[in-house]
């Protein structure tokens, strides 16, 4: 009988929860429109606003504060654009982000890419609160946008340090979040964040269906998609009524888990721990805090695409630490920002844990390591099916 496969690429997405399809399955037997008046739309509409309680909830904010969106990007998107502020305040007008941000982040949203400039990470990938408020002085206000956690190393950023550095600066907070919801405490209150990106996939939601958590006292954002008056005239178009509910239903399951975190940290740690055997092997953000569930790994003369082929031919899934396009991989822009050469960054290797990894995942997952490490971190010219 065949071996069941590993799956340890959680961060790039997770399996649906139980809870999530069952409140999928009740949403596709809803036949009204949520803008509808009559008692079918109102039986939709309902859905969509308990999704909307479940999600802030999930966060620390207010139902009301909640826009729904396509997804994380979308979320991002909506949230990087000029003109926003404080009521009563001066909106801003520049954009500042951080060097290690997601690719809709760094595509800096809807500012022109002359307002848009860049802080630099340390070594373990982390903004530098001073350094952050250099570039805010003497400038107009700023919108800055770091993200909570890293999806590629797991870093945590001191984000209640960096938001008072630029609240002190008269900026605004923009975190992307979507790596984090689920995986450790979020409230947008306590972190002092102005504008917030999620979404369900990472928590075991539906792909297809994210918000933006829009900060109290915010004037903004403008619409990234204007029509109808729909998610409180701020993202027109007719709710995915069955992703928002399975959304909802995942966010109660997943802030209700966060217990878990411990467990799945020391499964983290068993796995880094025969990892680094090798004595190559880098942990990229090692000295930083970091996501309980996330590894990224690299070593001279590994070659990430050959090691994802390696692993998955010996049944674990697994994911390079750097963006795919077109089928090719290149090198992390976020072990560049950190530092490192073009060698490392083109031999990330990302494992994410999640609620289901057992003890037996990750022996498996050494056990394909200690069989494929030797030949996979020697210099060789041969190609991928060649050395498979």
């Amino acid at each position: 009988m065949a071996r069941p496969r590993v799956y340890l690429d959680w961060n790039a997405t997770t399996p649906l929860r139980d809870e999530a399809r069952v409140a999928m399955l009740a949403a596709m037997d809803t036949v009204g429109n949520p803008s509808s008046v009559h008692a079918e739309g109102r039986q939709a509409r309902r859905l969509v606003e308990d999704a909307r309680a479940a999600v802030a909830a999930a966060v620390g904010a207010e139902a009301r504060q909640v826009v729904f969106t396509s997804g994380g990007t979308e979320a991002n998107v909506m949230a990087l654009v000029p003109g926003i502020g404080r009521k009563g305040s001066a909106p801003v007008q520049r954009l500042i982000v951080s060097a290690v941000e997601h690719p809709s982040v760094m595509a800096a949203g809807r500012f022109p890419s002359e307002a848009a400039t860049v802080v630099a990470v340390d070594r373990n990938g982390v903004v530098d609160p001073a350094h952050l408020r250099s570039m805010l002085a003497g400038g107009s206000p700023a919108l800055v946008s770091v993200m909570l956690a890293n999806n590629e190393t797991g870093a945590l950023q001191p984000i209640v340090d960096i938001a008072h550095v630029i609240h002190e600066a008269g900026g605004l907070l923009h975190v992307d979040a979507v790596q984090a919801l689920g995986k450790i405490p979020l409230n947008i209150n306590e972190l002092q964040i102005d504008l917030l990106s999620i979404s369900a996939h990472k928590i075991g939601g539906p792909k297809g269906v994210g918000a933006l958590v829009v900060g109290d006292r915010l004037a903004g954002p403008e619409p990234l998609l204007r029509g109808g008056g729909q998610e409180l005239s701020r993202r027109a178009g007719t709710e995915n009524v069955i992703g928002i509910a399975g959304f909802g239903a995942a966010a109660k399951v997943a802030t209700a888990g966060l217990a878990q975190a411990a467990d799945i940290a020391k499964l983290r740690e068993k796995l880094e721990s025969g990892l680094r055997q090798h004595n190559d092997v880098i942990v990229f953000a090692a000295d930083a805090p970091r996501l309980p569930n996330t590894i990224l790994f690299g070593a001279p003369g590994l070659r990430a695409e050959t090691a994802v082929i390696g692993f998955d031919l010996e049944g674990i899934a697994v994911s390079s630490g750097s963006a795919c396009s077109s089928g090719k991989v290149q090198p992390s822009h976020v072990i560049e920002a950190m530092g490192y050469g073009p060698e490392l960054t083109r031999s990330a290797i990302r494992l994410s844990l999640g609620w289901s990894t057992t003890h037996e995942d990750v022996e498996l997952c050494l056990q394909a390591w200690k069989k494929l490490a030797g030949s996979l971190i020697k210099q060789s010219d041969e190609t991928e099916v060649e050395r498979f």
